[in-house]
């Protein structure tokens, strides 16, 4: 990923350092504002089986997204609280579902930005931070046209090869969502969407799921709901973002990203398979089950 040498202030418009911005979760969404293949790889249920969610994260109406420092510095970092001020990780602590088919997504790189703030997963209450190379902020070479972020709860497990990706092993982040609304979001923000596609990214061999999905605030949100619909209303959108994660790496002297599934994104029930799996994973590592390494997972 290339780094720019400097970039303004306005990459992060709605970001005040020390700013506190309520957030609500609430189980149904606020009053404002087949797979593209010809067969599927395999069966999918989606009777999900039982699994492990933080106490927590079920009991805590109220979070907040809490900025500490500066934007655009090594010790910039957003923190997430609970209604008592209590730290929380958006990894662990907020709910994946939220019932009916509605997901809660941690808004990492609002759209129309470049740089390149991720969850700090090796960190204590994982806070959002701005990825480093060599010492050296992290962006990318050209702004990225969707909002961008994490599905909480979920985790790609790098001890496992996905047979129907070319047996490549997971990155050990958790599960990515490119969410395709109009409206830019904020760093830190908890939107609630629906995943409508799944693109099965390899990236130097390790699997990174692209999870696209819409936020139910979008005035077309009602319009789509899986890929075909995404085709039909936002016509070209699954190829660009495809093409975007493809290429980005290339101005840094890279080879592009591949993509597995036929080079295609894959529909609703595949995505919904995807995001089923890596959250059993998660509660597997949760469970130390498996080996954490230099997760934290406070």
């Amino acid at each position: 990923m290339a780094m720019a040498a400097t970039v303004s202030a306005t990459r992060f418009p709605a970001v005040a350092a020390g700013a506190l911005r309520g957030l609500r979760w609430r189980c149904s969404p606020p009053d404002h504002h087949a797979l593209l293949f010809s067969k599927r790889p395999g069966p999918v249920s989606l009777n999900h089986r039982r699994r492990f969610v933080a106490p927590s994260a079920l009991h805590k109406a109220d979070v907040q997204a809490k900025d500490e420092g500066q934007p655009e510095t090594l010790d910039y970092r957003v923190f997430f609280l609970d209604g008592s001020g209590k730290k929380i990780s958006p990894w662990h602590d907020v709910p994946l579902r939220l019932g009916d088919g509605v997901f809660n997504f941690v808004v990492e790189i609002p759209k129309e930005t470049s740089a390149k703030m991720e969850v700090a997963t090796d960190e204590p209450y994982t806070p959002i931070k701005q990825d480093t190379k060599k010492g050296k902020l992290r962006y990318y070479p050209y702004n990225i046209n969707w909002n961008y972020g994490l599905l909480p709860q979920t985790w790609e497990d790098p001890s496992f090869a996905n047979t129907e990706v070319e047996g490549a092993l997971g990155d050990n982040d958790p599960v990515d969502v490119v969410e395709i609304g109009e409206r830019q979001a904020k760093i830190g923000e908890i939107l609630k969407v629906k995943p409508l596609a799944a693109l099965a990214m390899i990236d130097e061999g390790e699997l990174d799921w692209k999870i696209v999905a819409i936020s139910l605030d979008d005035p077309r949100a009602s319009l789509v709901n899986d890929a075909d619909d995404v085709e039909k209303h936002f016509p070209g959108t699954l190829t660009a973002i495809r093409d975007w994660f493809r290429d980005y790496k290339i101005p840094d002297g890279k080879p592009a990203n591949r993509f597995g599934l036929g080079n295609k994104a894959a529909n609703k029930d595949y995505a919904l398979k995807v995001i089923t799996e890596t959250n059993e994973s998660w509660a597997k590592l949760m469970k130390r089950s498996v080996p954490a390494g230099e997760l934290s997972l406070i």
